[in-house]
């Protein structure tokens, strides 16, 4: 009898254990299927600020159109006057200060950024790499105002002490700066591909003697173009997207002209002075400062498609 009714609740707690089993298997299932939902909403998030974004500026660009005039003409027109009586809106003299102000910090970025790359690569010593690749990435944690205003009480008294027809806002001087704002971006994409060269590339390369330069021009950035090109092409966009600095040190001189150094407005710069100004809602310039931000959405949008693009295109694989 003894044996019997042990044997009676040694079955009820493995029932038990069972039923307990079956219980958390539950729950865990619940929490397997519901994992994928969450993680499908969370990545939705962004794509679903990026259409607000947009729909946001194209529901309020579209009103300047359809109150001005055609389509082309805000885009070809070379006189911005929003304040007159008889406002005008052609943006091509901020655009034209957009890819000035560009041209001028990639060309001082471009260069710089790629030989420090190159230099922490395939020069430097892994301590030397390990102190001067985090001291050169702190120039990308400088907030965007210091260096506008770096650009102004500094760099622009600089240029105009050599060359004093320079104006007190010029392009150039912030063009410049963006530049250095951008060497760290470059100059760390850039190294990132080229260390992910394989070794054994080098080796072969040193084998058939070259010289440790033929093999970095001839091998090593060959192998490492992609990400390179990304990189240089991610840092136009930034530069396309740049505010700070150019509000404080460009100017707001909207003429279409090349001479670097005379005062422009780029399409960011425009943003800023129409939204920190008495731009009443509904009016016809509270509506072009979607317009124009629309048209730098487009810029931005457009250069990191390209450096996606060219980023598959170029990848080589070992």
């Amino acid at each position: 009898m003894q044996k019997s009714s042990e044997v009676k609740q040694e079955a009820i707690r493995v029932s038990e254990l069972i039923a307990q089993n079956k219980q958390k298997k539950s729950v865990s299932n619940l929490v397997e299927k519901l994992i994928p939902t969450i993680l499908f909403l969370l990545a939705s998030i962004t794509i679903l600020t990026t259409l607000g974004i947009l729909y946001t500026l194209l529901s309020q660009a579209i009103q300047l159109f359809l109150k001005l005039y055609q389509f082309g003409s805000f885009f070809t027109g070379t006189v911005l006057k929003p304040l007159s009586q008889n406002p005008e809106f052609g943006i091509l003299p901020l655009i034209n200060g957009t890819l000035i102000s560009t041209a001028i910090a990639m060309l001082v970025a471009g260069p710089i950024g790629l030989m420090s790359a190159i230099y922490l690569s395939e020069y430097a010593s892994e301590k030397v790499r390990r102190i001067l690749k985090p001291l050169l990435e702190i120039l990308a944690g400088v907030p965007t105002i210091v260096y506008g205003f770096f650009a102004f009480t500094f760099v622009t008294p600089l240029i105009r002490s050599i060359f004093p027809e320079v104006g007190a806002t010029n392009i150039l001087s912030p063009g410049l700066v963006m530049g250095v704002m951008i060497i760290p971006m470059i100059a760390s994409l850039s190294e990132d591909a080229m260390t992910s060269v394989p070794n054994a590339m080098r080796e072969g390369s040193l084998a058939m003697g070259a010289t440790k330069l033929e093999t970095t021009l001839k091998v090593v950035i060959p192998a490492a173009f992609s990400g390179i090109i990304a990189s240089f092409v991610l840092g136009i966009s930034r530069a396309i997207g740049e505010t700070m600095i150019v509000t404080i040190a460009s100017g707001s001189s909207k003429n279409v002209t090349f001479d670097i150094t005379e005062s422009m407005q780029t399409m960011t710069a425009y943003i800023v002075e129409v939204a920190g100004g008495e731009a009443a809602a509904g009016s016809t310039i509270y509506y072009s400062l979607y317009a124009v931000a629309i048209t730098l959405f487009v810029f931005t949008l457009v250069m990191n498609l390209l450096a996606r693009y060219i980023s598959r295109k170029f990848r080589e694989e070992y």
